[in-house]
Protein backbone atom coordinates (compact mmCIF):
# COMPACT_ATOMS: atom_id res chain seq x y z
CA UNK A 1 0.00 0.00 0.00
CA UNK A 2 1.32 3.54 -1.25
CA UNK A 3 1.92 6.29 2.13
CA UNK A 4 -0.30 8.54 1.49
CA UNK A 5 1.85 12.35 0.87
CA UNK A 6 0.85 13.27 4.83
CA UNK A 7 1.81 10.44 6.17
CA UNK A 8 5.18 10.56 3.99
CA UNK A 9 5.53 13.69 5.48
CA UNK A 10 5.07 13.49 8.68
CA UNK A 11 7.64 10.37 8.95
CA UNK A 12 10.45 11.63 6.98
CA UNK A 13 9.73 14.86 9.29
CA UNK A 14 10.57 12.40 12.40
CA UNK A 15 13.34 11.00 10.75
CA UNK A 16 14.70 13.66 10.55
CA UNK A 17 13.91 15.23 14.08
CA UNK A 18 15.63 11.52 15.24
CA UNK A 19 19.32 12.72 13.54
CA UNK A 20 18.99 10.83 10.24
CA UNK A 21 21.56 12.68 7.48
CA UNK A 22 20.23 14.78 5.14
CA UNK A 23 21.70 12.77 1.95
CA UNK A 24 19.07 9.78 3.22
CA UNK A 25 16.05 11.95 3.23
CA UNK A 26 16.52 13.82 0.46
CA UNK A 27 14.80 11.34 -2.52
CA UNK A 28 11.93 10.97 0.56
CA UNK A 29 10.88 15.07 0.39
CA UNK A 30 11.95 14.79 -3.52
CA UNK A 31 9.19 12.15 -3.65
CA UNK A 32 6.87 14.19 -1.66
CA UNK A 33 7.57 17.13 -3.93
CA UNK A 34 6.66 15.29 -7.18
CA UNK A 35 3.34 14.17 -5.75
CA UNK A 36 1.96 17.24 -4.06
CA UNK A 37 3.87 20.38 -6.24
CA UNK A 38 1.61 22.75 -4.68
CA UNK A 39 2.88 21.94 -0.97
CA UNK A 40 5.39 24.26 0.15
CA UNK A 41 6.18 22.97 3.21
CA UNK A 42 7.68 20.43 1.26
CA UNK A 43 9.91 21.80 -0.83
CA UNK A 44 10.58 24.34 2.05
CA UNK A 45 11.72 20.91 4.36
CA UNK A 46 13.37 20.20 0.72
CA UNK A 47 15.32 23.36 0.47
CA UNK A 48 16.89 22.96 3.97
CA UNK A 49 17.72 19.65 2.95
CA UNK A 50 19.55 20.34 0.24
CA UNK A 51 21.10 23.47 2.34
CA UNK A 52 22.31 20.46 4.98
CA UNK A 53 24.32 18.40 2.26
CA UNK A 54 26.24 21.30 0.98
CA UNK A 55 23.87 21.46 -2.46
CA UNK A 56 23.46 25.25 -2.54
CA UNK A 57 22.50 25.52 -5.91
CA UNK A 58 19.25 22.72 -5.84
CA UNK A 59 18.41 24.62 -2.76
CA UNK A 60 18.49 27.64 -4.22
CA UNK A 61 15.72 26.67 -6.81
CA UNK A 62 13.80 24.49 -4.26
CA UNK A 63 13.57 27.32 -1.67
CA UNK A 64 12.36 30.19 -4.33
CA UNK A 65 9.49 27.35 -5.29
CA UNK A 66 9.00 27.40 -1.53
CA UNK A 67 8.55 31.14 -1.78
CA UNK A 68 6.54 31.33 -4.75
CA UNK A 69 4.09 29.17 -3.31
CA UNK A 70 3.93 30.47 0.11
CA UNK A 71 5.76 34.13 0.06
CA UNK A 72 4.81 34.30 3.82
CA UNK A 73 6.68 31.31 4.98
CA UNK A 74 9.96 33.30 7.19
CA UNK A 75 11.92 29.39 6.98
CA UNK A 76 11.48 29.12 2.93
CA UNK A 77 12.70 33.06 3.11
CA UNK A 78 15.38 32.32 4.70
CA UNK A 79 16.17 29.03 3.21
CA UNK A 80 16.17 30.96 0.07
CA UNK A 81 18.52 33.58 1.43
CA UNK A 82 21.39 30.70 3.14
CA UNK A 83 21.63 29.13 -0.16
CA UNK A 84 21.85 33.03 -1.87
CA UNK A 85 24.82 33.55 0.79
CA UNK A 86 26.28 30.52 0.15
CA UNK A 87 26.69 30.98 -3.70
CA UNK A 88 27.11 34.58 -3.46
CA UNK A 89 24.25 35.29 -5.00
CA UNK A 90 22.75 39.49 -4.49
CA UNK A 91 19.12 40.37 -3.42
CA UNK A 92 19.41 38.87 0.12
CA UNK A 93 18.42 41.31 2.56
CA UNK A 94 15.08 41.57 0.99
CA UNK A 95 14.14 37.76 2.29
CA UNK A 96 15.95 38.70 5.17
CA UNK A 97 13.64 41.66 5.60
CA UNK A 98 10.76 39.65 5.16
CA UNK A 99 11.59 37.29 7.56
CA UNK A 100 12.40 40.03 10.32
CA UNK A 101 9.23 40.90 9.92
CA UNK A 102 7.14 37.77 9.86
CA UNK A 103 9.21 36.64 12.94
CA UNK A 104 8.92 40.08 14.82
CA UNK A 105 4.82 39.41 14.39
CA UNK A 106 4.16 36.14 14.86
CA UNK A 107 5.89 34.68 18.02
CA UNK A 108 5.04 31.17 17.55
CA UNK A 109 7.15 31.81 13.62
CA UNK A 110 10.15 33.21 16.07
CA UNK A 111 10.08 30.56 17.97
CA UNK A 112 10.27 27.85 15.26
CA UNK A 113 13.13 30.12 13.47
CA UNK A 114 15.30 29.99 16.50
CA UNK A 115 14.98 26.21 16.81
CA UNK A 116 15.75 25.48 13.05
CA UNK A 117 18.91 27.72 13.23
CA UNK A 118 20.22 25.70 16.48
CA UNK A 119 19.35 22.88 14.61
CA UNK A 120 21.49 24.37 11.46
CA UNK A 121 24.35 25.31 13.63
CA UNK A 122 24.67 21.70 15.34
CA UNK A 123 24.16 19.63 11.93
CA UNK A 124 26.59 22.02 10.16
CA UNK A 125 29.02 23.79 12.64
CA UNK A 126 31.00 26.53 11.40
CA UNK A 127 28.49 27.31 8.62
CA UNK A 128 28.88 30.79 7.97
CA UNK A 129 26.37 31.69 6.11
CA UNK A 130 23.82 30.71 8.85
CA UNK A 131 25.85 32.71 11.66
CA UNK A 132 25.00 35.47 9.29
CA UNK A 133 21.07 35.33 9.00
CA UNK A 134 21.53 34.17 13.27
CA UNK A 135 22.67 37.75 14.35
CA UNK A 136 20.41 39.53 11.24
CA UNK A 137 17.46 37.37 12.81
CA UNK A 138 18.39 37.01 16.38
CA UNK A 139 20.54 39.90 17.33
Amino acid sequence: MTQTVETLFDDALERYQAGESAEALIPIFKEICDRSSKTSAAWTCLSWLYLMAGKSSLALTTAQKAVKLNPQDPQARINLALAMLDLNKKGVRAHIEVAQQLTMAIPELREEVEKNIEDGLTRKPGWASMERVKTWLLE
